[in-house]
């Protein structure tokens, strides 16, 4: 009989594929203001966080309030941070979209208003705001992908601090073990064409390919989704036709 794949079981969301909760300082979000509202943060401290490649900014605000938002690049103890409509636009301060010129690179940004932050907080990253029209805003993330979100979500002018983080190499397995163990990542991962027939639709045999199709349906059975799931196109593509008449030649 064959058995549940490592990715069906972590879909299910058991307790060895969380993150872990010991060394987690706090939720991290924007202070709880009107956009409207102008108000002045101080940087009290740069921390880190277990399993978050990024460095956290203690902020406080208002009559001895505190948050946690990811650093910018350039911020230190003792920065002021505006916050509001009507802030400078410079690193680390949070504005709304629609206060923030087009072309401007920011990050830590709002996908609904209010909620805090949810794109783009990873370390080194930044999204660039292409252009707003008609109460939404137009953002090309890292990935180059395009979405439209509205004008009112905050965003923190700049991109996130650490962006030097993947070009210093573990080294070690065992110093990418804890880093993995830390984010509740499976390590080391496994090819599936190198399990045995029961753990993995592409295992089993002597041989070291797949022995069927890669491609698969987008309404195939969670044992089966794996692969290429619902691709635009496969094999190796086509030359342009110009291309290959210079080729032939």
């Amino acid at each position: 009989m064959g058995k549940r794949i490592q990715q069906r079981r972590a879909g299910k969301g058991g307790i060895q594929f969380r993150a872990r909760t010991r060394g987690k300082i706090a939720p991290v979000r924007y202070p709880k203001i009107a956009t409207e509202a102008r108000d002045t943060g101080v940087v009290r401290a740069i921390l880190d966080e277990r399993g978050r490649s990024a460095p956290l900014a203690q902020l406080e605000y208002g009559k001895s309030q505190f948050t946690y938002i990811p650093a910018a690049t350039g911020l230190s103890v003792g920065r002021e941070i505006q916050l509001g409509a009507s802030a400078e636009v410079s690193s680390g301060n949070i504005l709304p979209l629609s206060s923030i010129p087009e072309g401007t690179r920011v990050c830590n940004i709002e996908l609904r208003p209010g909620d805090g932050g949810k794109l783009v907080r990873s370390s080194g990253g930044s999204a660039v705001l292409f252009s707003k029209a008609g109460g939404s805003a137009i953002l090309r993330l890292p990935s180059g992908k395009n979405i439209m979100i509205d004008q009112r979500c905050r965003a923190m002018i700049g991109e996130i601090a650490g962006g030097g983080r993947l070009e210093k190499p573990f080294l070690r397995a065992g110093a990418r073990h804890h880093a993995k163990r830390a984010a509740g990542r499976a390590y080391p991962r496994m090819r599936g064409i190198a399990m045995a027939v029961v753990y993995h639709p592409f295992g089993g045999g002597r041989h070291q390919h797949p022995g069927k199709s890669t491609s698969t349906s987008r309404n195939a059975p969670p044992g089966r989704k794996v692969g290429l799931i619902a691709p635009r196109k496969t094999g190796r593509g086509r030359l342009p036709r110009a291309s290959a008449e210079v080729r032939g030649r």
